[in-house]
This record gives C-alpha cells, structure tokens and sequence, in this order.
C-alpha cells in the first residue's frame, strides 16, 4: 500500500516497513520525524527519512493500528525515540471503529 504525504510543501510518496526495519532506520540515525496520525478512530505512525514516509507495519504487512494515543506513543517510545509530531486534525475519539 503506497499513498502521498504532504509535509512542510513538500510531497513524499509513503511507503511501508515493519517494526524490524524501523529499528534498523532508528539506530543508524536515519530517522528525521516521526508522525503519530489520528484519523478518524485509528491513530497510525509515520517515519520521516531523508528520502521518504515510511508507515508502521505488522510483520504480516497490514498497517499498524492503535485504539489509543498513549498505546502509540509507547511503541514510539519503545523504539528509542523521544521526540514525536501528533497530527489529530481528522480524529474522532467518540467514533466507534468497523472490524472488517
């Protein structure tokens, strides 16, 4: 699954990575930003490159997800990294999510 991001006037195409990867991104110091975004009930996070967007996946390559903003920001955390940017202009707390 592959999308488009638009950050500080500037178009990045997204792409996906599971958390192994990420580690590996964290730890050779190529991370510049990382985005937690709320949309709708679902909060998702995003890893700015130098390069491009890279979304969170589950070792099965499905988009991590999370109900919670602290359950996100732990995982963040849990990675090593301390400083993230929240993007909640499109989240609906109250909004009750579909099982599909």
């Amino acid at each position: 699954m592959k999308g488009f991001l638009y950050l500080n006037n500037k178009c990045y195409l997204v792409k996906v990575m599971n958390e192994k990867t990420i580690r590996a991104l964290v730890e050779a110091g190529a991370v510049k930003k990382v985005l937690i975004i709320a949309e709708g009930s679902v909060i998702h996070v995003d890893i700015v490159t130098q390069n491009d967007v890279v979304t969170a996946t589950t070792l099965k390559g499905t988009i991590k997800l999370w109900a919670t903003l602290d359950a996100s920001a732990k995982w963040v955390k849990n990675l090593g990294i301390g400083r993230i940017q929240l993007v909640i202009d499109k989240w609906l707390p109250g909004q009750k999510g579909l099982r599909l």
